[in-house]
């Protein structure tokens, strides 16, 4: 089928009153990008939904980059064609068959924006179903949930017709709720943490912290690998590498084997929070699940937090780890993410971590360390880049020596 355009709804964003004109610009925005290999199509965002005119580009194509962009409650592939009566019967036959398989049901729903066409849109409805019998006389017309719904819009420039509706991913379009900063280790958690945030408006910018030689290229490489898996949510995803050597360190030089996740964590999150005020973030996401691991009891939350008063998001905080890989593997991170490439927070894990953390110990320990130093120089070494879909890293290492294996 050679389809001329795709009409995007928008579900959510229909609530959004005054501010609806700020949520279909984001959203017409983040559509842009994640349509960048497709030059010639033009996103045309109005009040009740958004016309992508194809311009030739290839329509699969662009129905797959459309379908994890965070905004989108559906849309359907349509067919421009001139307003001439029999030329509308044509196509609408033609596509009803393309879809029809035997037992279905179908209706017609029409809407006019040229109130001066030659019928109103209960006769377009009835003439339009009269020829789709007659061209399928075994299909059931059904005015409710029918399995192929055959839309007429007649426009001022022509009529545009669609008998297919793909599901959109629902919530709001990326950035429409600010920015805040991701920290992306390398398991499964925090990737499926910054897709809930992004579903929710959220621009995130992934923050992975680095410490070679302790932890490999391969880690740096899997961090940057699960980024570009939710991409295609956004079109494009800051990475923030962190380099966080010394102050491991200084961390296992100067502190009990207890406490040596909770003084990372703690680390991590200054530098985190100082990163987002330079970026102009509101808030820090992680992956953390209440009660998964030593540094994510509520007494180590609450010794961690300690060090800032931005608001720290946990979206999967309340769930099992099964929910959580359940949605991994619907964002295809799942696998990616149990790669046995350790990264800096499980590499000097000590085996006995506190499960309730003191604060007044957590600062004593750090009292031996120049903390500020610390948080600075991390802060001023960090190296920062734009993932995009596509790309690859850790896989392009392996490819690299596979005729070794």
């Amino acid at each position: 089928m050679n389809y001329t355009e795709i009409m995007v709804r928008y579900g959510e964003l229909s609530t959004k009153g005054k501010n609806k004109k700020i949520f279909i610009r984001i959203l017409a925005q983040n559509v842009k990008k994640a349509l960048r290999a497709y030059p010639n199509v033009k996103v045309h965002g109005e009040r009740d939904r958004m016309h992508l005119l194809l311009n030739g580009e290839d329509s699969q194509g662009v129905i797959e980059a459309l379908k994890p962009i965070f905004g989108i409650q559906n849309f359907s592939p349509a067919i421009r064609v001139e307003k001439d009566l029999d030329t509308i019967y044509e196509t609408a036959v033609r596509m009803v068959k393309e879809n029809y398989e035997d037992g279905m049901s179908f209706k017609v729903n029409t809407r006019r924006a040229d109130h001066d066409f030659v019928l109103d849109t209960n006769e377009l409805n009835r003439e339009v179903g009269y020829h789709v019998i007659q061209a399928i006389p075994d299909i059931a017309v059904k005015m409710k949930q029918p399995d192929i719904t055959m839309r007429v819009e007649i426009r001022m420039d022509g009529a545009y017709l669609s008998c297919e509706t793909i599901r959109g991913a629902g919530g709001l379009p990326v950035g429409s709720s600010g920015k805040g900063m991701l920290m992306l280790s390398g398991g499964i958690d925090s990737p499926v943490a910054g897709f809930l945030a992004m579903k929710r408006g959220v621009e995130i910018e992934a923050v992975h912290f680095h410490s070679p030689p302790y932890t490999s290229q391969q880690a740096l490489d899997k961090a940057k690998d699960l980024t570009v898996k939710l991409v295609p949510y956004v079109g494009g995803i800051q990475f923030i590498e962190v380099p966080f050597t010394e102050i491991q360190e200084e961390i296992k030089k100067h502190v009990d084997e207890g406490y040596l996740m909770t003084i990372t964590r703690r680390f991590m999150l200054r530098i985190t929070d100082e990163i987002m005020k330079k970026r102009k973030g509101l808030a820090i996401f992680n992956g953390e699940s209440l009660g998964q691991v030593a540094s994510q009891t509520l007494h180590s939350m609450i010794a961690i937090n300690d060090v800032t008063t931005t608001p720290i998001i946990r979206p999967v905080v309340a769930m099992d780890k099964n929910e959580i890989i359940e949605i991994a593997e619907k964002i295809d991170t799942f696998d990616l993410a149990i790669q046995p490439f350790e990264d800096c927070c499980t590499i000097f894990a000590p085996p006995k971590p506190k499960t309730k953390p003191r604060l007044d110990r957590a600062l004593a320990f750090e009292e031996k360390m120049d903390v500020e130093g610390l948080v600075a120089r991390a802060v001023d070494g960090i190296v920062i880049s734009e993932i995009q879909s596509g790309q690859t890293y850790l896989q392009g290492e392996k490819d690299e020596f596979s005729d070794l294996l």
